[in-house]
């Protein structure tokens, strides 16, 4: 039996949302619950799943709505007043100390307990969301807005006055932001240092800032500008120019490094000519375009203020190699040797069956999902993807593989009444598991995103169905590389040499970035197409 309960005017973000279906869930009474906004997606998800529409008949974008199904109508009653005590409990403020309310109800409530903020994170309903915004700036304060939704006017007019008074405005969806050494939403513990990111993508920056990290840069500041940033010229980069501004003008960075997925060409003369004004060494990598005089209107290493200091970066582990000082020799694609590399290679393509021969890439991280297909369709000239910009490669039915396909699994096809898969991975796991039978997977390659936010094992919950996956390659005859890369620090709460140590056990193969794991499967599937 299935119920549907509403919340009027009852906004949470995805991570509540997630949290209280999954308690809900786990009740015995309840053989499936959905926790969601209300939007016309998720209505319709509801409609085609046979819950009763006159149940949820009204509900908007702003209203929370809970669908519960049970085996017997006193449990759908149990559930439902399980329910209500659940999302009670979520949202009852607690007592700090003073006795003031641990959880404000409005922003001058925040100010007033945490004085000396100078950053508000805002996620409310895109509606009210730029409304919030905008009082934040009035009072002085950076603003990072997770929230999506804000139309393209209120995003300009936000970020055209945080400009005259100095101030960013990290968003609209904007996910990720390292301030201070703070990370904020979906961000890693990174070491503080002297490079400075600005970065119009979330696991990009996440990328980059953990490989920074890892070479021992560090970081000064990680700031995000939201999708549109770059991408419109209408809002024409304008948290990127405040920020490169922002960097320019701090004695605690000395390189600056800008990552974005392809600008409009306007846009991109404008950072280009800001890091020039800038004066400190750059670097810049638009994901997906050459690098230099193609993606902008100057060549790399063009002379100006910074005295020809900007140089281009083709993926983003030699863009954070470039940031650090630590340029990889010519020639050279791995840390490993190249005689360990064939070694691998060669082993891990001995028991391949003949017939398979695809690469499928099952990804959380929509950033690194581009990374991965599109280096692999500049190699092999065939990959589908529904991140492809190329409408000839992009799947008709985005639930299934065909050829070699990577797989945007955060994109809002996969997203709708659920969580993002790096909150909850089952989203990946039954994408997996429904394709294990496929003889013709040569290879799998996936991504593990740790930090704030991300679930607090995701290579624990993804092992199960790699190892299926693996058994099953077996069982026909043959045999499945699965490889790997892991975007985090030691400083993870998930604790990195525990996810890299459950991976391996498991047969997976760890590559230590997402750019290295993408070139070992190619490698991976030259040695097969030899065969």
């Amino acid at each position: 039996m299935k119920k549907v309960l509403v919340k009027k005017d009852a906004y949470f973000d995805s991570v509540f949302l997630m949290l209280l279906s999954k308690e809900l869930t786990a009740r015995p009474e309840v053989t499936d619950a959905t926790v969601a906004m209300g939007t016309p997606m998720n209505l319709d998800l509801l409609t085609d799943s046979g819950y009763p529409v006159a149940d949820f008949k009204g509900a908007g974008a702003n209203d929370l709505v809970i669908a519960i199904e049970s085996p017997t109508a006193a449990d759908l009653e149990t559930a439902s007043q399980a329910a209500d005590t659940l999302l009670a409990r979520k949202v009852a403020p607690r007592s700090g100390s003073g006795g003031k309310a641990a959880n404000p109800r409005s922003l001058d409530g925040a100010m007033e307990r945490i004085e000396g903020a100078n950053v508000a994170v805002i996620s409310l309903p895109g509606a009210y969301a730029a409304r919030e915004a905008r009082r934040a700036l009035e009072k002085g304060l950076h603003v990072m807005l997770f929230s999506d939704n804000v139309s393209l006017e209120d995003e300009i007019a936000l970020k055209t006055y945080a400009r005259t008074k100095g101030l960013l405005v990290m968003g609209p969806d904007c996910g990720t932001a390292i301030i201070n050494g703070i990370p904020l939403c979906f961000a890693n513990v990174v070491r503080r240092g002297r490079v400075g990111v600005v970065a119009a993508s979330g696991t990009g920056l996440q990328e980059a800032t953990c490989l920074l990290d890892r070479f021992g840069a560090g970081v000064s500041q990680g700031i995000g500008t939201g999708g549109r940033d770059l991408k419109n010229e209408k809002v024409g980069g304008l948290t990127m120019l405040t920020g490169i501004e922002a960097l320019a003008a701090d004695p605690a960075t000395d390189a600056i490094l800008v990552v974005s997925k392809p600008p409009a060409r306007s846009v991109a003369d404008k950072v280009i000519a800001a890091l020039e004004a800038a004066g400190k060494p750059a670097v810049v990598h638009f994901i997906g375009l050459k690098p230099g005089p193609a993606s902008s209107a100057g060549p790399a290493g063009k002379s100006g203020k910074s005295g020809g200091k900007i140089r281009w970066a083709t993926n983003l582990e030699e863009a954070a190699r470039m940031a650090a000082g630590q340029d990889r020799p010519a020639g050279r694609t791995f840390d490993l040797g190249d005689a360990d590399i064939l070694a691998l290679v060669a082993g891990e393509t001995s028991r391949i069956k003949k017939g398979q021969k695809y690469i499928r890439g099952y990804f959380t991280g929509g950033t690194l999902a581009d990374e991965a297909w599109i280096l692999l369709h500049g190699l092999t000239g065939a990959v589908w993807s529904n991140n492809q910009t190329d409408p000839a490669f992009v799947p008709k039915d985005p639930m299934k593989s065909v050829g070699h396909t990577v797989v945007d699994l955060g994109d809002d096809a996969f997203t709708v009444g659920r969580p993002h898969p790096m909150i909850d991975p089952s989203t990946r796991t039954e994408r997996i598991d429904a394709e294990r039978d496929d003889a013709e997977i040569a290879v799998m390659l996936v991504d593990v995103v740790l930090g704030y936010g991300s679930h607090a094992d995701p290579a624990g919950a993804l092992v199960p169905s790699l190892a299926a996956a693996k058994a099953a390659a077996v069982k026909r005859g043959g045999y499945l590389p699965v490889v790997a890369s892991i975007t985090g620090t030691p400083g993870d709460f998930q604790g990195f040499e525990h996810q890299k140590a459950e991976l391996e056990a498991a047969g997976v193969i760890v590559m230590p970035s997402n750019y290295q794991a993408s070139m070992l499967a190619v490698k991976i599937m030259e040695k097969v197409a030899a065969k």
